[in-house]
């Protein structure tokens, strides 16, 4: 099956909508699906949740949605250094729902592999275990947390074959396969296409059976967030 479509708008059309919970790859700017993002603004769907590490930075990534205001509410690790999303929280603008890095990595792998709760040690006795199911193990206590499974994921990859099968690039990976695993619906922006076959079965990342739609994105900005040089000598 050739999961190909011609440009990001497309690959959007008709599984967006107001008010659902999305998940997008990426860690800072490293690795985020950018055409997809920037498609999903100019598509003027609102009310979001967005299942994002961190929300990019102002005016590029996530950040692009904040200022026209179409999350209403961001589930992640981290603020980051997007300045526009420091403040629609503090102002109460912005739901917020804090959950610890690797939290947040294991909800969704658990969504991708049909778990729909575990059991960690992280957050307890901390307002992340605040409302939530309590329980010892082996003298330990552990808070329970609900697995993710955002209708539509957003997802990066370097390489994929007309059937979705892909390929990620180095630190690039990040939260990309577990958000594509936990999407009931994974669109994929890659900056390779190849025929099906052509991929080393070995090298295969992540399999095709969890992506739906693929898009074609050969030259990607790839903005760094912070930019360390050497000083001169």
């Amino acid at each position: 099956m050739n999961k190909l479509f011609p440009n990001a708008q497309a690959a959007l059309d008709g599984i967006v909508a107001d008010g659902q919970l999305l998940a997008v790859g990426g860690f800072g700017l490293c690795g985020i699906p950018e055409a997809l993002i920037a498609a999903l603004r100019d598509s003027g769907v609102k009310g979001l949740t967005v299942i994002s590490n961190n929300a990019g930075v102002d005016g590029f990534g996530l950040g692009q949605l904040l200022e026209t205001r179409q999350i209403s509410k961001m589930i992640s690790s981290y603020v980051g250094e997007n300045k526009e999303f420091e403040r629609q929280y503090l102002a109460g603008e912005l739901q917020l729902e804090f959950t610890p890095q690797g939290t947040l990595a294991e909800k969704l792998r658990a969504g991708g592999a049909g778990i729909p709760a575990f059991f960690t040690r992280t957050g307890v006795g901390t307002m992340v275990a605040e409302g939530k199911e309590l329980r010892e193990f082996d003298g330990h206590q552990y808070v329970m947390e609900r697995a993710l499974n955002p209708d539509v994921a957003l997802v990066k990859a370097h390489i994929a074959d007309k059937s979705g099968n892909l390929v990620f690039r180095r630190t690039a990976r990040n939260f990309n396969p577990a958000c594509a695993m936990a999407g009931k619906v994974t669109v994929v922006e890659v900056e390779q296409v190849v025929e099906v076959g052509e991929l080393d079965p070995d090298a295969i990342h992540l399999p095709g059976i969890y992506v739906h739609r693929i898009v074609h994105n050969p030259h990607p900005e790839k903005r760094i967030e912070k930019r360390t040089i050497r000083s001169a000598a």
